[in-house]
């Protein structure tokens, strides 16, 4: 950029100060502002540099870098009606004409002729003249905050405008000058506010560029990307002294971001008597409910400490962590009373007081569900190789945990505490396993059960939901799912491909609409078909994500719908060879000239050639290569190596060729012709082992 272009930019700072912003939306309120600035910028003709975007509970801010001065100056062109209409039979100016130019605000003269697609039209082209970045930038600052992505609006004192939480400040400026802003009956001004305890006061901004770090003057950090990496480097350091190892999953990570704007690191801790409560149940309320780090030791169990982050500095840090200590012993109380008082009842007593709780009005209560997935887990117990009478067991335990005081404080931990029951309940090692793992995974991010019976009592609670549902019409529409049906669904999928369950999808709704029973599934056909279909639009979604491309996907599926490993083994392949094969084109373009050969015969073509019919070398050629391989291409079909099949049927290209290039395929002889299409008809046949290749697209 030359010195005269950068002395006609400036930079520019836009912030929106406001209550706390919720701690999860903050990193998409960020982005979206940034996006939706530069596309507003670009809109209105204002070229401009980096657009830094920043993010603190207490403000959204936009730092834009070398913003020119001026817009562009725009032209736009105005069609009017067609030039053979412009004028009548006696040559005048018709009153179509007139009022176009008429609107357009000039005389017909001045009227231009533009050349369209469907003919001349009467056209006007005007030029915006440029415009000034300072009259711009305000409309652009309301429009950027109006088309941010909020997820609930707030409305405060009498206003009839709503934001996020409510707005106390806003800032305009570009350069040295404060832009004429207003919103949410606020007028924008030229400074800051710091941190709310610690520097409340305002902040002058000397420059755009110095929005940062005079911030930081201020005791705020207002980089998000740079608050985390201090957040995380001062945690990990205060576990390495420890000898200990946080507990930090991105997603708390994020939240505690969120939480502070001058993040400060403390060590609390908590009596050693309350590590006898599951771990699971230590960490939900350490993470969950008070956002704090667990630390694990060098043993790899829990420590009776833990790191969490003040959003001030205290004179007397103590003080804080008293206070914090104070909390968590609270909740930590509860959470050992409920689990000492539920151990006092196994979960085959509290069996039958399920029966009290409604799991879904027509399908029964929680009781009749267990009821049910004892019948499904015995059922799909040899298709996961796994006991069918532990199986059985803890399908009937493992909605028991639901009347525990643990689970009724927690929600979160239901199965998990009911693994913890049945283990000190004395029930089976494998038993106890599936019970905690049944619900897993609970979200995209989670863990499938680790545990053959988990998995498969996992497959069998998604399903009886599923199916259940549908069977009662509660079926999901556009973004409806109220019931998180395509969650399930997607479980069900992630656990037969992670863990390579060989379950056909057809086969077990098939047993699941059984066992749920005509009372409650009316029409199994249609139900049937539905809940399949849903499952189709789950798996294309779930391979495209994958990252395989959609005609791929519908290719496969076309032969292999249900049986989720076997098609994501295709899908391996035929994606591998279509990328790497040398042939993958030309072959791919000769089979689908054989399905187009084979599909113009209205009679399906059966039977074997006989080689006594041929009268073309070519043919014959192509015969004897492909008996030399058709034994070995049915072996790597039958046992799944579809990479190998591709590989062998490759190197027919040659031979079809060659075939194609010398063999009239639809001889005027019935008997020759028909000898020929039977001998595609062979080669169609191994192909669609694989996928149907007429649906690639591309080739």
């Amino acid at each position: 950029m030359s010195a005269h272009e950068k002395a006609q930019r400036e930079d520019c700072l836009l912030e929106i100060g406001c209550e706390e912003l919720p701690a999860r939306e903050q990193l998409t309120l960020r982005d979206a502002a940034a996006a939706h600035m530069a596309r507003l910028l670009d809109e209105a003709g204002l070229e401009c540099g980096q657009i830094t975007a920043y993010v603190t509970p207490r403000r959204l801010a936009l730092w834009i870098q070398d913003l020119a001065l001026h817009s562009h100056p725009r032209e736009s062109i105005r069609r009017g009606p067609p030039v053979e209409r412009a004028r009548d039979a006696d040559g005048k100016i018709t009153p179509a004409a007139e009022g176009f130019a008429r609107s357009c605000g000039v005389s017909f003269a001045d009227l231009h002729t533009l050349e369209t697609e469907k003919g001349p039209v009467l056209a006007w082209r005007e030029i915006e003249a440029a415009r000034s970045s300072d009259s711009l930038l305000p409309e652009i600052a309301s429009q950027t905050i109006a088309a941010l992505p909020l997820r609930k609006r707030m409305h405060w004192g009498s206003r009839q405008d709503s934001f996020l939480r409510p707005v106390r400040w806003l800032l305009l400026r570009q350069g040295q000058q404060v832009l004429d802003w207003q919103a949410f009956d606020l007028q924008a001004g030229g400074v800051s506010f710091g941190h709310r305890v610690h520097h409340p006061e305002a902040i002058l901004i000397p420059q755009p560029s110095d929005y940062a770090q005079a911030l930081m003057q201020g005791q705020v950090m207002a980089d998000y990307d740079l608050r985390r990496q201090h957040i995380a480097h001062k945690i990990s350091a205060m576990a390495e002294d420890l000898g200990a190892t946080p507990i930090l999953p991105p997603a708390l990570l994020d939240e505690i971001t969120g939480l502070n704007e001058w993040p400060v690191i403390l060590l609390g801790g908590f009596a050693e008597d309350y590590l006898r409560i599951p771990e699971e149940a230590l960490i939900t309320v350490m993470m969950q409910h008070q956002r704090y780090v667990p630390l694990r030791g060098e043993n790899g169990q829990l420590i009776a400490q833990y790191v969490f982050a003040a959003n001030l500095h205290s004179q007397d840090a103590q003080v804080v962590i008293h206070g914090n200590n104070r909390v968590l012993r609270a909740r930590l109380a509860d959470a050992a009373f409920f689990w000492d008082q539920d151990r006092q009842k196994s979960l085959a007593e509290r069996l039958p007081e399920l029966k009290q709780v409604l799991f879904q009005e027509g399908l029964g209560s929680i009781y009749d569900k267990t009821l049910r997935l004892q019948k499904l887990a015995r059922a799909l117990s040899p298709f996961c190789q796994v006991n069918a009478d532990d199986l059985e067991r803890a399908a009937a335990l493992c909605k028991s945990d639901l009347l525990s005081g643990v689970v009724g404080e927690f929600p979160e931990l239901q199965g998990i505490m009911g693994g913890h029951y049945a283990r000190h309940d004395g029930e089976k090692a494998e038993v106890a396993a599936a019970i905690g793992q049944h619900y897993l995974p609970n979200g995209r991010d989670d863990d499938i059960p680790s545990s053959r019976a988990g998995q498969c009592l996992a497959i069998a609670d998604k399903l009886d939901t599923l199916c259940g549902f549908f069977a009662i019409g509660k079926v999901p529409s556009g973004d409806r799912d109220p019931f998180a049906l395509r969650r399930a669904a997607l479980g069900i999928l992630r656990i037969m491909l992670n863990a390579d369950l060989i379950l056909h999808l057809d086969t077990v709704v098939d047993l699941t609409l059984e066992t749920l029973g005509r009372a409650i599934v009316k029409d199994p056909t249609a139900v049937r078909s539905a809940v399949l279909d849903f499952f189709q639009d789950r798996i294309r979604v779930y391979f495209k994500e994958e990252g395989f491309r959609g005609d791929q996907i519908n290719a496969v599926l076309s032969r292999q719908p249900y049986q989720m490993v076997d098609a994501r083994q295709r899908l391996e392949a035929l994606s591998d060879f279509l990328a790497n094969h040398p042939s993958a084109d030309a072959l791919t373009a000769l089979i689908k000239r054989i399905n187009n050969l084979l599909r113009k015969e209205h009679q399906e073509v059966t039977g074997e050639p006989d080689p006594q019919c041929f009268e073309d070398p070519a043919e014959r050629q192509l015969w004897t290569h492909w008996q030399a391989m058709a034994e070995s291409v049915h072996t790597h079909l039958q046992q799944g190596h579809y990479t190998g099949a591709l590989d062998l049927l490759a190197g027919l290209r040659p031979s079809v060729d060659q075939f194609f290039d010398q063999v009239m395929v639809m001889a005027e002889n019935p008997e020759i012709r028909q000898n020929r299409l039977a001998l595609l008809s062979r080669l169609q046949d191994s192909f669609l082992g694989i996928a149907d290749f007429a649906q690639l697209q591309g080739s």
